[in-house]
């Protein structure tokens, strides 16, 4: 699964996802795209099973771009531990998406199968998705 070689600091605050994606919001690389239409916090762990997914659906078929990182560290207290000395181990890295935010690309296929894979892997993200097309060669949303 994804997750960054290495960090300057382990722990960071949570944030806030405020607004509409203005970077990463267009297809770049392939003919079509899954753009999120929420904000969240996605994990490795989805970002991982929605590839397989797509990947599966493709039969080794075209080229799959993924457009999102898990930079985020998020930690957690072990179970039942009482309130206090200090902030939990990191648990797992998410990547954070806002509304707007293309997190796949997909090239080389016909748009039928490109639109269904998308479909399936949108089954295993957190948010809701739309399949939208490269603006210079005619798909739309």
């Amino acid at each position: 699964m994804l997750m960054p070689k290495r960090v300057k600091y382990r722990k960071q605050f949570r944030g806030r996802m405020r607004g509409k994606a203005t970077r990463g919001n267009t297809v770049a690389f392939g003919e079509f795209g899954l753009q999120s239409l929420e904000p969240a916090w996605i994990t490795s762990r989805q970002i991982e099973s929605a590839r397989r997914a797509m990947v599966r659906h493709m039969k080794r078929r075209g080229k799959l771009w993924i457009r999102i990182f898990p930079h985020k560290s998020v930690t957690k207290r072990a179970a039942e531990t009482r309130m206090g000395k200090g902030k939990g181990a990191v648990d797992h890295w998410v990547a954070v998406v806002k509304p707007g935010s293309v997190m796949f690309e997909v090239g080389g296929v016909t748009e039928e199968v490109a639109r269904e894979a998308m479909h399936r892997a949108s089954y295993k993200l957190p948010v809701r998705c739309q399949v939208i097309g490269r603006p210079d060669i005619g798909g739309g949303a």
